[in-house]
């Protein structure tokens, strides 16, 4: 039973992003701006909530060694990625639909966009690059006790997290970088809580 609840804490944020990445509108116009918005407000706890897929694995997992050195730096990877990505959503998302919203009907939405998606991109970009690391960093801190059974859901979330940088949640690539990581998050805990530890293993 704490297996099937884990692996619905690990998936919840990211199938929840994906579904909503079939609803977020493809561009954003005065027609658009009210839902752009909205959506963005709603997902602004949920974003963040993708490094759980991290730190469930992780937990009680810090040592005095390699593996504890970097179950830290995947804490502080995940951190950035929610702190980061987190200021693309109100930015880029919040405040870029509301100033679209309440732009006066014959102005020229471009230089009211631009700046804001010129600034939330770095910010997301960052984020995402943060997660990245945090994904690999983990792979790191799971490696000396579980082997080779971590490597087929660290692949699956490098290849999620690569795609992640400049996919965002929009369809199709978007919601199909979502689905990795679910799938990434569940293989990544199965390969942490099936497997015997490596120097247990190795005991005659």
């Amino acid at each position: 039973m704490s297996t099937i609840r884990n692996i619905a804490l690990v998936t919840a944020a990211p199938l929840v992003l994906a579904a909503a990445g079939l609803a977020h509108p493809h561009g954003l116009s005065r027609s658009s701006a009210a839902d752009w918005a909205q959506l963005h407000i709603a997902l602004l706890p949920v974003f963040p909530l993708l490094t759980v897929g991290l730190l469930v694995p992780l937990w009680h997992r810090p040592r005095l060694d390699l593996a504890g050195f970097a179950t830290v730096v995947a804490w502080v990877g995940a951190f950035a990625y929610a702190a980061f990505y987190t200021g693309l959503d109100a930015v880029a998302g919040i405040a870029a639909g509301t100033a679209v919203e309440h732009a006066a009907g014959t102005a020229s939405l471009g230089p009211i966009k631009r700046p804001l998606y010129d600034t939330g991109e770095a910010l997301g970009q960052a984020g995402a690059y943060a997660l990245v690391g945090a994904v690999v960093a983990t792979a790191v801190a799971l490696f000396p006790r579980h082997g080779a059974r971590v490597l087929p859901g660290t692949a699956v979330l490098l290849v999620a997290g690569w795609s992640f940088v400049d996919s965002h949640i929009f369809w199709p690539r978007g919601v199909w970088t979502m689905l990795g990581f679910a799938l990434g998050f569940a293989l990544l805990l199965w390969g942490a809580g099936r497997s015997a530890p490596v120097a247990e293993a190795r005991r005659p």
